[in-house]
């Protein structure tokens, strides 16, 4: 089975042929780096990420390229700054680490590159001058604007008519522009800006707009044309058509992205994500509480990626008892998870079946699914080396899918409830039955590592109490 992917340009499902096999290129739209991410953020890294491990299996390590951009200079950022009474360079450098400490804790691997562009200022000018050169763009009041009109078929990626893309809020108005659906390319710097926000350019000091950082880095990077571009559904209007637009204009001959992917939207508890109703959530928010990565991934992989997905307590709670369920099972067994944040993608043993699922446009629900249909079959079996194939074909799916991070002991570390505890007796007891000693053994070592001590009496049950653990 060959991975397909829901095209947002044709809007359609297609076989994903690369252009190379041996170098497949991805761009991803990464953080404007003014405030800490939201969950929205979140699930769109962790939807990517999923994505990136698939491709890796199929095509190795080393041969794909994943660029996902880091926005350190815009307009949020600048005012931010401002209003924090902070140098630019410091809040952008803070909020990158902030960033990547938030990425671990989603469990999401590295991109390949994770370009600046602040860094890549001289490659926007270049691609803004053979804009203006070739009559795509034109400069008003310190400006340069691209012009709409010149580009060809600017409305196959948002299939909005004119008319929709003015009523669409989405449009900044500008007296400045020959027409409103104009976007800008570069914009003169304000007398109050800080001089880090300043770039020399032959239109003049000022800085780039939005959309011209992703042409200029994805270029740099993936060249004219490249095979995936991925993000947000609330970013192919217009900040992807204007990529689009931009790229194929600059570069004659380029398709820019061949095949488009889009993760739907989050709400929380069924409303519209906002700090004005103080539903607002960010991965720092959910790392202050104590809140596991793991369950938090889980939870943003429950829906399908390019559907809505509601995050509420209860699918936090419902993450959080399937990883119990799973971590219960390689805590009976002598399952080693020690290094399954680095794991080989080319070589790891993932049953056909489940690797299927994820093939089928990146189907999550589904693997999830056939993960816990494994779970099931370890408690039909009392056959001890049915138990541990079964097991490892839990564990290596879920750590496929960036689950699974630590051993039982530290997932149970500190907030084992009576229910586990019972649930783990339970299974020593089983294992007893069984004459599996060393099950039996290794369950109570695992208890008096979390602080239970426990007892078994002599009509045959078993009583337990907590205990200073060392």
């Amino acid at each position: 089975m060959k991975l397909s992917l829901f095209n947002t340009l044709t809007r359609k499902r297609e076989v994903f042929n690369p252009l190379d096999a041996n170098l497949v290129k991805m761009y991803v739209c990464g953080p404007t780096v003014y405030d800490h991410p939201h969950i929205g953020n979140a699930r769109s890294a962790v939807v990517y990420d999923v994505l990136y491990r698939i491709l890796m299996k199929l095509y190795g390590s080393s041969n794909v390229l994943y660029v996902r951009n880091i926005t350190d200079i815009d307009d949020k950022i600048i005012e931010r700054a401002s209003n924090l009474n902070i140098p630019i360079s410091e809040l952008t450098s803070q909020t990158i680490i902030d960033c990547n400490e938030d990425m671990e804790y989603l469990g999401c691997l590295k991109p390949t590159k994770e370009p600046k562009a602040t860094e890549h200022i001289s490659q926007m000018i270049d691609i803004i001058q053979k804009l203006l050169d070739m009559g795509f763009a034109y400069e008003s009041n310190k400006h340069v604007y691209f012009n709409v009109s010149r580009a060809k078929n600017y409305t196959a990626l948002s299939r909005r008519t004119t008319e929709e893309m003015r009523e669409s809020g989405r449009i900044e108005s500008d007296t400045n522009k020959n027409s409103p659906e104009d976007f800008v390319l570069w914009k003169p710097a304000n007398e109050k800006d800080d001089e880090s926000a300043k770039f020399m350019s032959p239109f003049g000091v000022g800085r780039p707009g939005w959309h011209i950082e992703c042409s200029a880095m994805s270029h740099t990077f993936l060249g004219s044309t490249f095979d995936i571009h991925g993000g947000g559904i609330d970013l192919i209007f217009p900040h992807h058509t204007n990529e689009i637009a931009q790229s194929c204009s600059a570069f004659p001959g380029s398709e820019y992205a061949r095949y488009w992917v889009h993760n739907g939207f989050l709400t929380v508890d069924n409303e519209k994500m906002s700090k004005s109703i103080g539903n607002f959530i960010t991965v720092k928010d959910l790392r202050d509480k104590q809140i596991k990565g793991d369950i938090v991934r889980l939870c943003l992989m429950t829906a399908h990626y390019r559907k809505p997905l509601d995050y509420n307590k209860k699918a936090l709670n419902d993450a959080e008892k399937m990883l119990n369920y799973w971590y219960r099972i390689i805590g009976e067994l002598p399952l080693n998870t020690e290094g399954s944040t680095k794991l080989d993608f080319t070589d790891i043993d993932i049953p056909k079946i489940f690797f299927d699922s994820l093939l089928d446009d990146l189907n999550t629900p589904l693997a999830i699914k056939l993960i816990n249909d494994f779970a099931k079959e370890f408690h039909k079996t009392d056959d001890y080396k049915a138990k541990i194939v079964t097991a490892k074909k839990m564990m290596y799916c879920a750590q496929f899918l960036g689950l699974i991070r630590l051993d039982s002991n530290n997932w149970f570390k500190g907030d084992l409830d009576h229910n586990s505890i019972a649930q783990l007796i339970q299974q020593r007891t089983n294992a007893k039955k069984l004459k599996n000693w060393q099950l039996a053994d290794q369950i109570r070592s695992n208890l008096l590592e979390l602080g239970i001590a426990i007892e078994d009496k002599h009509d045959g049950t078993t009583i337990w109490k907590k205990v200073n653990k060392g």
